[in-house]
Formats: C-alpha cells, sequence, structure tokens
C-alpha cells in the first residue's frame, strides 16, 4: 500500500468538554505492559469495551475514543448514545454517528469506568482492510493523558508507569528530551526541516496513527513548498474521504539532535484538510514511519516526549513504486490438494473433500479453505502497474508464482516498496476474467 497512510483526526461538528477521570490501574502493580501487534507501521492493542474484547489502533493523532466495523460488534450494549455529526480529513461530507457515555473499557489492569465513545455508524468506513488485521477502534488521549508511557517498537510492547517515578532515573538519562505541547487534547512537537535548502522550523502533530513519515501544510509565506521532484498520489482515507497530495523528500528533519536524512514526505492538498481545525501555528504531522526508528516515552502531564534510537533507526525511507493500493477485501473459499495423511485434522474453517480411491498409488485431498482475498483500490496514473493494464477492482490471485492468500498484506505492501527494478508478476480476476501482467518497481523520488 502506499506505505499506506491511515489518517484518523477529525473534529466532531460540536464542542465536546466533556469531563473524564481517565484510566487507572487496578492492581498494585507501578507498570503494566501492554503487547501489540504493528501493521504498516501502525499500533493494534487489545481492549475490552463492555465486556467485548476488540482490537483498536493507538492513535497519538485523535483526541477521543472512536469505534467503528459496528456490524462486527453489534453485540456491545452502549450507555447514553445519542446522535451527532462528524468530520474529518478527506474532501466528503460529514458522517453520521453516535456518542455514548460511560462505557467501561479495559486493557489488561489499565481499566476506565467511565469512559465517552463515538460510534460510526457508516459501515463503509473500516480501516481494517487497509491495515490487514481486525481493527475495530481508536484509542487516543484517554490512553496517555495520566500516564508515563513507553512505546518499544522493537519488543513490540508498550508498558504504562503509575507514574513518571516509576521508571528507571539511570535509563531516563539515555533518552533525548524532546518538549511537548498537548493542545487540544493532542501532542505537538517543533522540529526543524531543511527543505529546499532553507532550515524551517515546524510545528507538528505527533501521530503514531499516520503510517507516512511527514506531512507538511505548503505555506509559501512559512517557505514550506514541495521540492520540483515530486508525483501526485493517494495519501489515504479519512473519516470525510480520501486524501490526496503530492508526495517528495526531504533534505534533513532534526527531532532532539537526532538527525533523519532523505525522508519520504507527503503535502495534502487544501481540500483535503479544509474541514480540519488546526491549532495556532501547526505546520504539519510526523508520522509512524519516523517514530518507529526510536524507543519512546510520552509524558502528557510534564509535558515531555523522550527519544532514543533503536534498530530501524538507519533503514531507508521507501515508498510503493508499483502505483496500486491493495487492500484485504475479506476471505474466500480456496481449493487445494493435499496429501492424505492419518494426522490430518479439519477446523471449522476447512473443509476436507475425500477423492482417494483404495487401490491408488498416492492418496490425497481437496482441502477448502477461508484464506484472504486481496483487491486492487486505488491505481495511480501512468504508474508501473497502470501501464501494465491493472485496473482498480482486480482482484489478486497470484504474485510472484505464488498464491495471493499466501501472503499477509504486510507483507505485498512491503514487497511493493523493496527495491527499484524488482520485477512483479500478477495475476489478477476481473470480473471472472483471469488477466496477467507484469511490470517493474520505478523510483520517481
Amino acid at each position: 500500500m502506499k506505505n499506506y497512510y491511515l489518517i484518523f483526526a477529525f473534529l466532531c461538528a460540536f464542542n465536546l468538554s466533556f469531563c473524564q477521570d481517565g484510566f487507572k490501574f487496578s492492581s498494585d502493580k507501578d507498570k503494566i505492559s501492554i503487547p501489540f501487534k504493528l501493521s504498516n507501521n501502525l499500533v493494534i492493542i487489545p481492549v475490552n469495551i463492555n465486556g467485548i474484547d476488540l482490537s483498536f489502533l493507538l492513535d497519538t493523532g485523535v483526541d477521543d475514543t472512536i469505534l467503528f466495523s459496528l456490524e462486527e460488534t453489534d453485540s456491545i450494549t452502549f450507555n447514553n448514545a445519542k446522535k451527532i455529526k462528524m468530520r474529518g480529513l478527506g474532501s466528503g461530507e460529514p458522517i453520521d454517528a453516535l456518542f455514548s457515555k460511560s462505557n467501561t473499557l479495559k486493557i489488561k489492569d489499565f481499566v476506565d469506568d467511565n469512559h465517552d465513545v463515538f460510534i460510526i455508524l457508516d459501515q463503509e468506513i473500516n480501516f481494517s482492510s487497509q491495515i490487514g488485521i481486525p481493527v475495530h477502534g481508536i484509542i487516543g488521549y484517554q490512553f496517555f493523558k495520566n500516564h508515563f508511557v513507553e512505546l518499544n517498537y522493537r519488543t513490540k510492547k508498550i508498558n504504562v508507569y503509575r507514574s513518571s517515578e516509576a521508571y528507571s532515573r539511570k535509563k531516563l538519562k539515555s533518552f533525548d528530551v524532546l518538549p511537548m505541547e498537548i493542545e487540544m487534547k493532542k501532542p505537538y512537537i517543533n522540529s526543524d526541516v531543511l527543505l529546499n535548502g532553507k532550515q524551517v522550523n515546524t510545528k507538528l502533530l505527533v501521530d503514531s496513527g499516520g503510517s507516512d513519515a511527514i506531512w507538511l501544510f505548503e505555506n509559501e509565506e512559512k517557505g514550506i513548498v514541495s521540492p520540483q521532484v515530486y508525483f501526485e498520489d493517494y495519501l489515504g482515507n479519512g473519516f470525510s474521504g480520501e486524501i490526496f497530495g503530492k508526495r517528495a523528500r526531504v533534505e534533513k528533519i532534526d527531532l532532539a539532535g537526532n538527525v533523519i536524512d532523505n525522508s519520504t514526505i507527503s503535502f495534502p492538498n487544501k481540500e483535503s484538510i479544509r474541514h480540519v481545525y488546526m491549532v495556532s501555528g501547526r505546520n504539519g504531522s510526523i508520522g509512524s514511519e519516523i517514530l518507529k526508528r526510536f524507543h519512546i516515552l510520552f509524558d502528557y502531564s510534564g509535558g515531555k516526549m523522550y527519544l532514543k534510537k533503536n534498530v530501524n533507526f538507519d533503514e531507508p525511507f521507501n515508498y510503493n513504486m508499483s502505483g496500486i493500493e491493495i487492500g484485504h477485501s475479506g476471505l474466500h473459499w480456496v481449493k487445494e490438494q493435499v496429501e492424505l495423511k492419518a494426522n490430518l485434522v479439519s477446523t471449522t474453517n476447512v473443509i476436507n473433500v475425500d477423492l482417494s480411491t483404495y487401490n491408488a498409488p498416492t492418496r490425497f485431498k481437496y482441502q477448502f479453505s477461508l484464506k484472504p482475498k486481496y483487491e486492487i483500490i486505488k491505481v495511480r496514473p501512468n504508474s508501473p502497474a497502470d501501464l501494465a493494464g491493472f485496473k482498480k477492482g482486480d482482484v489478486l490471485t497470484n504474485i510472484n508464482g505464488n498464491s495471493a492468500y499466501q501472503y499477509k498484506l504486510q507483507d505485498i505492501i512491503e514487497m511493493m516498496r523493496s527495491e527499484e527494478g524488482k520485477i512483479i508478476r500478477l495475476e489478477v480476476d476481473r470480473k471472472g476474467v483471469p488477466v496477467k501482467g507484469k511490470f517493474q518497481l520505478k523510483k520517481i523520488l
């Protein structure tokens, strides 16, 4: 996918000034350790809401908790719900939602018994298809606001500390400190960016729910102008529709003395951000393609963000060189021939049909299993995949000689970003007609 930029920042149609006590420790521990899944740079954590286990994106770029994919969670009971309108990134219209108070959220021993939740009613808004694993909602400010939070991309663990004093003073000295302001329930930092040969001081939203490296909003007066070498691209989906803009590269980004060279950068067009309320002086966002390169400590109450380079720091900044965005579009039954063995075990998602004969030299079965289905959801004009004839709606059946269902979506995303010149051979189903083609990944930047 794009690196596929998932944007979840939003603004409700009315001012929310509800008071919440927030999460508390339900045990006498000083630290709660929460394992997470990482997909396309995004952190997915287990959340129990009103007794139902779900998966949520942990997103510093949102203020309140949001639930979608309602068709999968219709057994949840919500308290004190009322209808509202919501609007966010994207050029579309406001969407219908519910606002519910006094819900119970549990993340292991981290519990909030008075949690406000926004419930998206539009079932078309489902970010699981772009991430490749189930994601039922988003949680942000409420998770971070009262506690010292450690985000370790290397170990895929989040540690929540009862207070900053519970974290080792000795370990803390190994981190670089970056002042952080909390405005409208979201964290902002300042960073010097070298763009078009000029150093620009920028105020950036810290957005762990965005999988790109950095977004800047073009502003000639401030000196924020896209480089001459760029290409127009689809940047992702927001609550108010699709987001388009320019992709380019930026010379340097400085985060508390940690200098990042030749990062990718995106400039969303004005139409995509016209409905988003901007805090004073904001110039853009810093996303998980950069954040994943650090071991991070968030101290919202102390107004600090601590950074320490990890093993990802020197990885190159790649982007999708194919020109196609691919999404997970559900499951389908796949027939596979397997050798018949005595220990072959059926599962609830497998149907085994025994077509063996008594005297046959080799016994086999046709096994029908539910496998992931991948579909092309966007094609960039004049990109390698476009010139090879692939179209939106094509369902992938084979990738480089292997059945498409053998891959995870993350594997396909990484393949499309891997190396210039790599040949990608695809077979697709186009409304029942098999189509084959190939293309080479090609750098523009």
